[in-house]
């Protein structure tokens, strides 16, 4: 039997973001889970990944993201682009993992962290501090406790009867405080959630929450760190059923979930660039009557992008001032069956 048992305070804002993410859920599934596309599926993991490398640093943008992943020669870091392959390919693969089996863990890791680690797929071997600047922030467990450490968390994320979206968040924030690997934790915490997430409702594995989080990166650190001066997981628990509410706020804000339903704005760039041969983003933006390039990007540009509606002249140098973007003919199909 496991004793074991994650420090928690159940709290009534907990309990409201439960039910309220709930309700969410069954909306999102009832209405679109069978409509979401390959084509969807796919720009949601591309979001998710490109999001859940910049919280780690790396520079590639969605743009450079998409472009890997489409086998096109991107200008990056060769490690950056390894990252990118990486947890594309992991993140295929999470539908065979079983998310209380330490193997498991440790093949996703594997692939997570393939040719960017020497100990990919192993536990670490030696101590580490986690370093927010020159402040040290948080000292994991010895090495010689992760293994035992890491079976027990597996096991009661296996048999706990706590509600899976608060235990997916208790999971997510035990296992960046056992920082089982040398690298690679935050992601790794990341991915195992989402994957406790999917085993209770399967739209959530196409969710992009880690977007959100990459817009509140500063108060996912400070939460993670309340939590450990606290001694329990609750801070952070609330932070992240509040960022998982939001993510479902915004896949529900847009009707883009089907091949045949886009959102308003990405059929509107669709539109105008389908009267021109190409356009870069200021003309797209005069077109379209927009001033605020973020928003031009967050709600135009990149999920058109990540839909492959939308390509780059100049996918080389997706930061290029040159760069200029084209209707695909996956978005002439729309724009002529919308038409019609």
């Amino acid at each position: 039997m496991n004793r074991y048992q994650p420090p928690l305070t159940l709290t009534t804002r907990m309990l409201a973001l439960v039910a309220e993410i709930s309700e969410q859920v069954g909306r999102l599934s009832e209405r679109r889970e069978a409509e979401l596309t390959p084509q969807l599926r796919r720009g949601n993991r591309i979001r998710t990944i490109q999001a859940s490398l910049a919280i780690e640093n790396n520079t590639l943008s969605l743009e450079q993201v998409t472009a890997v992943l489409d086998g096109k020669r991107v200008l990056g870091l060769p490690r950056e682009i390894q990252e990118v392959r990486n947890a594309f390919t992991t993140y295929e693969a999470m539908p065979t993992f079983r998310p209380d089996s330490r193997a498991h863990l440790l093949q996703a890791h594997g692939t997570l962290m393939f040719g960017l680690l020497d100990d990919a797929g192993e536990f670490r071997s030696g101590g580490v501090g986690i370093y927010r600047g020159d402040r040290l922030v948080h000292m994991a467990p010895p090495a010689s406790r992760v293994a035992t450490l890491v079976d027990s968390l597996l096991q009661w994320a296996g048999s706990t009867e706590l509600h899976p979206l608060i235990a997916s968040c208790v999971f997510h924030y035990e296992f960046e405080f056992i920082h089982p690997f040398a690298d690679g934790n935050g992601r790794m915490g990341r991915l195992w959630q989402t994957l406790l997430l999917s085993q209770w409702r399967p739209v959530l594995a196409w969710l992009p929450v880690e977007t959100v989080i990459r817009e509140q990166q500063d108060a996912y650190y400070a939460a993670l760190s309340r939590a450990d001066q606290l001694g329990e997981a609750t801070h952070f628990v609330e932070f992240m059923l509040g960022a998982l509410q939001q993510a479902l706020l915004d896949a529900g804000s847009t009707d883009d979930h089907s091949a045949g339903t886009l959102s308003n704005q990405v059929a509107s760039l669709l539109r105008c660039l389908s009267e021109h041969p190409a356009m870069k983003a200021a003309e797209l933006m005069e077109g379209l009557g927009i001033s605020h390039r973020a928003t031009f990007r967050e709600n135009y540009l990149n999920p058109a992008l990540a839909q492959g509606l939308v390509e780059m002249t100049n996918p080389d140098s997706p930061r290029s001032p040159a760069q200029k973007y084209r209707i695909s003919q996956k978005g002439a199909d729309w724009v002529g069956s919308s038409a019609g």
